[in-house]
């Protein structure tokens, strides 16, 4: 039975876990019934765009936790190890050490990333930014903390396709510790 919900952001988490396993061209409505609990007319009253505006819903989801998490912490840390740490640690915790699949990068691969170039691209740009703005402000030349920055975001992206492709969380966590290591080593030196 289709249970009752009083707001949109109710379904989004198992809207994301849909579309994170799936895809966006396998997310069936019935997977999405069944993972949110809702039924075909309760979802298009919170969705009237249908599955491009859940897309749409979830990539903005998405984005604020990573805005509140990762990306506004990178931009005001005053301590820029302090902010490295605490970066790696919600990594960590929001990938399930490698296990939960990045429904951004997923989507950022296949036919789903035109719809939402934007969204995936400005995502990616600005966790980007913030660990670059973090550390120019540690000391670290422009030029090399953009490459940095680069390298880091692409590393745990990587990190997360082999840690779930292996099974293995401890590679993702030593992924994670080797970044951390060359950010601390590049601040050192700055």
């Amino acid at each position: 039975m289709a249970r009752m919900i009083a707001e949109r952001a109710d379904a989004l988490p198992g809207l994301a876990e849909v579309f994170r396993e799936y895809g966006y061209a396998g997310a069936s409505l019935s997977l999405i019934g069944t993972a949110t609990g809702l039924g075909r007319g309760s979802l298009y009253h919170f969705f009237p765009g249908g599955k491009q505006e859940m897309a749409a819903a979830v990539l903005a989801d998405v984005a604020g936790w990573f805005d509140a998490a990762i990306f506004t912490p990178l931009e005001q840390a005053d301590d820029p190890r302090a902010g490295i740490d605490a970066m790696m640690v919600e990594v960590d915790r929001y990938f399930r050490s490698g296990q939960r699949a990045c429904l951004i990068g997923a989507w950022g691969l296949g036919a789903t990333r035109d719809p939402f170039a934007d969204s995936i691209a400005g995502y990616f740009r600005r966790w980007i930014a913030a660990l670059q703005t973090l550390l120019a402000r540690g000391g670290v030349a422009e030029d090399h903390a953009a490459t940095l920055a680069q390298d880091v975001v692409s590393g745990i992206q990587g990190a997360v396709v082999l840690s779930r492709a292996l099974n293995d969380t401890s590679l993702f966590r030593a992924t994670l510790g080797r970044l951390t290591a060359r950010l601390y080593t590049a601040l050192a030196a700055a």
